[in-house]
């Protein structure tokens, strides 16, 4: 499947071909090791959701927030 093949497709068939190709690699061991600095991330994270100091919006705050 090339680049035109794909643009052709709607919008939905495009996620569904995503979502497919990312289980059918999680399936498999990685042959890329993910950057230690991700882990720094999700840990900061994960500590400032335990410590209830973490801020979320919703999907619309951040669209929104993508037009601007």
């Amino acid at each position: 499947m090339n680049t035109i093949e794909i643009k052709k497709m709607s919008t939905i068939e495009r996620l569904q071909a995503m979502e497919s190709l990312w289980n059918s690699l999680m399936d498999e061991e990685p042959e890329i090791e993910s950057p230690e600095w991700h882990q720094d991330i999700l840990e900061k994270r994960k500590r400032k959701i335990d410590n209830g100091k973490a801020e979320f919006i919703s999907l619309e705050e951040l669209k929104a927030s993508r037009k601007s």
